[in-house]
């Protein structure tokens, strides 16, 4: 069976673990979290990187510190992962729904502005499949509108949108390090800020309310309780083994699109499905290779197959609106024209950094078999 996924494994992660281990210092904010962010800052040019549990509470903690009140309206799209709707709904928000780009899988910046009102504050363009949203436009309606920002970059680590990074575009930014995502520590985020102000309060937050990190620094002369805030810190273990990835970026990198072009190339002539489309002004990070079918049958069918000749290809999302957390807590604005249609045609197939040319190749002369056609 050629799995979906698997996790990460580099050399260097062992032997940075046995360091924590050594140094007896397992908790966070040690010395590997603090390379973490500071490779973070340096590589993606981002003036303040704070390693997090997770990504979804990276978006936590974006929602605090744009101080989300109780029917404060935030903007963002249907096809995505229920952290980036749910962070804020936490916060007493009303979440607004917008359709997607049928192309990319993202956010139809064309839309936005129609599902603005008073009650707006914050725009979260999601980057599927490692692909830039449309950030100039968006940035731009932000602007009009005194709006901000955050970019949900779970799946963007290493992409770029224009020469830069992504994440580091809107006044926020947050990446993923799950388990299923190109750089992983099993658990664990970052919150990327771009607006100094929030840096400060960033800090304060993540460390359960107090200004420990400012008493580290010698500002203060003892820390407490100034503000609202939870423990958003990972282990040193985490950060560890985050380094090693984070260290091997491009040659991880650059193996992945190898894979993703592959896929590509043997499957973009198959008339019978349709392969991603990556914008000439994004630089992707091959963080998924999907294809779409006809319809929610065939799709069904197509994954049946290729599960029965040993290998699991899933589908993705179901469109937030439809939930019953999202018919609470949301509405769409304007018709749903792709969102449903194109999430029902979509199937993720297996990539990650051990899987093997020869597997892809595989799983291409299945599709092409199921579709009665040779490669």
């Amino acid at each position: 069976m050629i799995p979906f996924n698997i996790p990460l494994h580099v050399d260097k992660e062992l032997i940075y673990l046995q360091q924590v281990i050594n140094n007896r210092k397992v908790s966070g904010d040690g010395e590997f979290t603090k390379k973490c962010n500071s490779w973070i800052e340096t590589n993606f040019n981002v003036k303040k990187a704070l390693l997090t549990t997770s990504c979804t509470h990276a978006l936590e903690m974006a929602a605090i510190l744009l101080d989300i009140q109780e029917g404060d309206e935030v903007i963002v799209p249907s096809y995505t992962f229920v952290s980036t709707a749910n962070a804020f709904v936490l916060r007493g928000a009303k979440i607004v729904f917008v359709d997607i780009r049928p192309d990319t899988m993202n956010i139809d910046e064309t839309k936005i502005e129609v599902a603005i009102t008073s009650k707006t504050k914050v725009i979260v363009p999601v980057h599927y499949a490692g692909v830039s949203c449309e950030m100039d436009t968006i940035m731009g309606l932000a602007d009009k509108y005194n709006l901000f920002v955050v970019e949900d970059s779970a799946q963007g680590v290493m992409s770029k949108y224009k020469g830069k990074s992504l994440g580091s575009i809107g006044h926020l930014g947050t990446y993923s390090f799950h388990e299923t995502k190109n750089y992983s520590c099993g658990e664990g985020g970052a919150l990327l800020i771009n607006d100094e102000r929030f840096i400060e309060r960033a800090e304060i937050i993540r460390e359960k309310g107090t200004n420990r990190s400012r008493f580290f620094r010698g500002q203060v002369d003892k820390y407490s309780w100034v503000d609202i805030g939870s423990s958003y810190l990972p282990s040193e273990l985490n950060a560890a083994m985050l380094l090693a990835q984070l260290e091997d970026t491009k040659v991880i990198n650059n193996y992945r699109n190898k894979l993703w072009n592959i896929y590509y190339n043997h499957l973009s002539n198959l008339s019978h499905i349709e392969v991603p489309a990556v914008p000439q002004n994004c630089d992707h990070n091959a963080h998924m290779f999907y294809i779409k079918t006809k319809d929610l049958n065939e799709r069904t069918e197509l994954i049946e197959f290729l599960k029965q000749n040993g290998v699991l290809a899933v589908f993705h999302y179901v469109p937030l609106h439809s939930s019953e957390a999202g018919l609470k807590f949301g509405v769409f604005s304007g018709i749903d024209k792709y969102t449903t249609r194109e999430s029902e045609r979509l199937i993720r197939l297996p990539m990650y950094y051990s899987l093997k040319e020869q597997e892809v190749l595989k799983i291409c002369e299945l599709i092409h078999f199921f579709y009665g056609e040779t490669m």
